[in-house]
């Protein structure tokens, strides 16, 4: 059984800066407990992609959000990052904050890319993982799957736009990599997956087809499955942003993660 520490809202503290690899980062920490979990904000999101859920999460762990370099209020900047930089100045965070590993690394959309590729290169510091939309090098096998002439003007296109934004690198950053990088050097640790499968009225992409819904739903329970400790949650009642539509049902799969890690 674990024991939850509880906390008010009143002692949440304000945003807080460190300096990490030369920059400014923004972070937060609230809560306590047997557990720290590290939450890892999407595309060019900082640290309020996580303010649906930051403090019922805070009352059942330790909880510390940031923003990456170049998002958020942390120092801005435009460069073409990798996920291996991310991961690294991830670690760096981490290291300057005097965290004890193994953290809980819960993250959505792009910075699920990041999460995996810090659990497979620092594997003794995450003892469970969650990924919330992931940004997935299938993205665009699927999209060919549907329909190779259009999908490789709609890829083109992405391509185009991250050379403009400089900092979402979807496309430089893991939609061009070949071989692609399925991460199985992350150790035998509890994984839950959360996907949707809700279907657009109007897709903006082939991604977002009824069919690219239903083959994303299969890519990643397949992928959550193949763990032994594996979990994939699909849903139907949010888009890209289960943290803001369904913020109860992730926090319960967060507490349920924390349950299923080993002493």
């Amino acid at each position: 059984m674990f024991c939850y520490f509880f906390v008010t809202a009143s002692v949440f503290a304000k945003p807080n800066f460190i300096k990490v690899n030369g920059y400014d980062v923004e972070y937060e920490i609230a809560g306590s407990g047997k557990h720290t979990v590290f939450l890892e904000a999407g595309g060019s999101a900082g640290l309020s992609d996580w303010e649906p859920v930051f403090e019922k999460l805070a009352k059942e762990a330790r909880i510390i959000r940031y923003s990456r370099i170049g998002n958020g209020g942390s120092t801005q900047l435009r460069k073409n990052y990798s996920s291996e930089e991310y991961a690294n100045e991830a670690l760096m965070l981490l290291e300057a904050l005097h965290v004890e590993k193994p953290i809980v690394y819960i993250a959505h959309s792009y910075g699920a890319y990041i999460a995996r590729r810090f659990a497979a290169t620092y594997p003794e510091w995450v003892s469970a993982l969650m990924l919330i939309e992931p940004a997935s090098e299938h993205d665009v096998d699927i999209m060919r799957q549907i329909d190779l002439g259009k999908a490789e003007k709609e890829i083109a296109q992405v391509k185009l736009d991250d050379m403009v934004n400089g900092m979402s690198n979807q496309y430089l950053d893991f939609w061009a990599k070949r071989p692609l990088p399925d991460y199985p050097q992350i150790p035998d640790i509890p994984v839950t997956v959360i996907a949707s499968v809700k279907k657009y009225k109007n897709p903006p992409l082939l991604f977002f087809t009824d069919a690219g819904r239903k083959m994303w739903g299969e890519l990643h329970s397949a992928w959550a499955e193949s763990f032994p400790q594996g979990k994939a949650v699909l849903t139907d009642k949010s888009y890209h942003y289960p943290q803001n539509d369904e913020p109860d049902r992730v926090v319960q799969e967060v507490i349920d993660l924390l349950g299923r890690i080993q002493d």
